[in-house]
């Protein structure tokens, strides 16, 4: 037809204006039959049964997926039911199944079936059966599909848990062993309190916050003594060999003599000073305490968020604690430590935390946050409560002295062993050197940004010592009355 307007024939021969409509593809669908009532009978519930591999009722079903063959929707289908889509090379068994679409081998057909799956074939013509995720009591039926790697063949319990079934430690029979916390590689007992250890408001205190006069005293100035008086000896050597003139020779032995006992005096009796100040240094009052003033408050202990308990007597809600073993070595006894030297006494194991407390002074009343938690600086000065000295090769030990030592993963062999345990708690006096900090309507005692020296004594024969970080004094609490609070 000559016309300015396109126009197409149709099918059944007639004309009509306009451009042909483009052929559209008909989107698969999707049917379902109602299952049928099974009275409680698996073998009747049809696709139930199949997920747990139990013979079903010859039940005639239907399925239908969609065509990824041909675009002609050719085909027919005989049986109850039909597969549609490609199959694996080897189509030998096909004789039972019937396709529609495109064969991996070729060419298409169509046969009588008694049942038929949508979906993949193997190479001998078995329907692929895809599963997802581990299979219970590790048997993989052939012909099947695990998606995931194979787990460990474990046995069959019935419980269903969460997670990987590899995950964790494994008991002897092959099982999954679940363990709550950390794993000791021996199996030693759980500490009592050890989440008090790793909490970051402890302040985990070492042997080095003791107080040692080799410490304190200036290695330089210790340095020039002992050169000083190595050339000295050199010199009066020298003198008494050429001149037969001992004088010199004896000054230098009588002054290292005086130093040396001075070093012996400071060594043995530093600590005894120290304290001696600390008493003789004056109380300050907190409400009239200036913005970084460095004050000794004195008054009563309460507990923080995180209160302590001590490790061998169980004194709950403590604000400091130490227990020390120390052990005596002889001639042919082992070292407690790399630097414990014979006939002495050496340390062994030392457990000493502190955390934040409260202290109300004794003077004004008020209330005051000490910061000797979270890892602050802090020298003690707390006398111990508790000394027991054990001799395991002439008297029996205790069942509790054991036990603690059992704990600890510590041996109880024939050596000579020293506990001593000191502690601050709740309700007890003690005096705080530190720096006042005002933040906001918040007082706070924080330690001091350089250490403080307590100068010469010299009528005790006492030389300068340091204290670094807040000091904490506290006399024998178990002979002293506590305050409740």
């Amino acid at each position: 037809m000559g016309s300015r307007f396109p126009s197409h024939q149709l099918s059944n021969g007639l004309y009509v204006s306009g451009r042909p409509e483009q052929p559209k593809e008909r989107a698969p669908t999707m049917s379902s039959v109602a299952m049928p009532y099974t009275g409680g009978d698996i073998k009747k519930s049809g696709e139930l049964g199949k997920m747990f591999d139990i013979p079903v009722d010859g039940s005639k079903s239907r399925k239908s997926g969609p065509i990824t063959g041909a675009p002609s929707r050719t085909g027919s289908f005989g049986g109850a039911a039909s597969h549609s889509g490609p199959i694996m090379p080897n189509a030998a068994a096909r004789a039972a199944y019937t396709t529609s679409g495109a064969m991996s081998s070729g060419g298409t057909g169509s046969a009588s079936l008694k049942k038929s799956n949508s979906g993949p074939l193997n190479k001998h013509g078995e329907p692929v059966k895809k599963l997802s995720g581990p299979q219970s009591g590790g048997v993989t039926p052939s012909g099947r599909q695990n998606s995931g790697p194979i787990p460990p063949v474990l046995p069959t319990t019935g419980l269903i848990t969460s997670g990987p079934i590899s995950s964790g430690p494994l008991n002897s029979s092959g099982a999954p062993r679940k363990v709550s916390g950390p794993l000791e590689s021996m199996g030693s007992m759980k500490i009592p309190g050890s989440a008090i250890i790793h909490n970051q408001a402890v302040t985990v205190l070492s042997q080095d916050d003791d107080f040692s006069f080799r410490k304190t005293f200036p290695k330089l100035i210790l340095w020039s003594l002992i050169l000083l008086f190595l050339m000295g000896f050199i010199a009066g050597g020298f003198i008494l060999a050429a001149v037969h003139n001992a004088i010199l020779l004896i000054v230098v032995v009588v002054l290292f003599g005086a130093v040396t006992s001075l070093f012996i005096w400071n060594t043995c009796f530093g600590r005894k000073a120290i304290m001696a100040y600390i008493a003789r240094y004056p109380d300050a009052e907190l409400r009239n305490a200036k913005n970084g003033q460095f004050v000794k408050i004195s008054g009563v202990v309460t507990c923080g968020n995180v209160p302590l308990e001590s490790s061998f007597q169980r004194i709950p809600r403590c604000v400091y604690t130490s227990t020390s073993l120390y052990e005596y070595r002889g001639w042919d006894s082992k070292a407690a430590n790399p630097t414990h030297r014979r006939f002495s006494w050496g340390l062994r194991s030392l457990e000493r935390r502190a955390v934040d407390f409260y202290i109300s002074d004794f003077q004004s009343g008020l209330r005051a946050l000490v910061k000797t938690g979270y890892g602050a600086r802090v020298t003690p000065y707390v006398d111990d409560s508790l000394v027991i000295d054990v001799n395991p090769g002439t008297e029996e030990l205790s069942p509790e002295f054991i036990k603690w030592l059992g704990e600890r993963n510590l041996s109880s062999d024939d050596r000579k062993m020293r506990m001593k345990e000191g502690y601050i708690k709740e309700g007890s006096t003690v005096s705080v050197m530190g720096v006042v900090q005002r933040n906001e309507n918040v007082l706070m005692i924080v330690p001091p940004p350089e250490p403080i020296t307590s100068g010469c004594q010299w009528t005790k024969c006492i030389f300068p010592a340091s204290l670094e970080g807040i000091v904490l004094r506290c006399e024998d609490t178990s002979k002293n009355d506590v305050i409740p609070v």
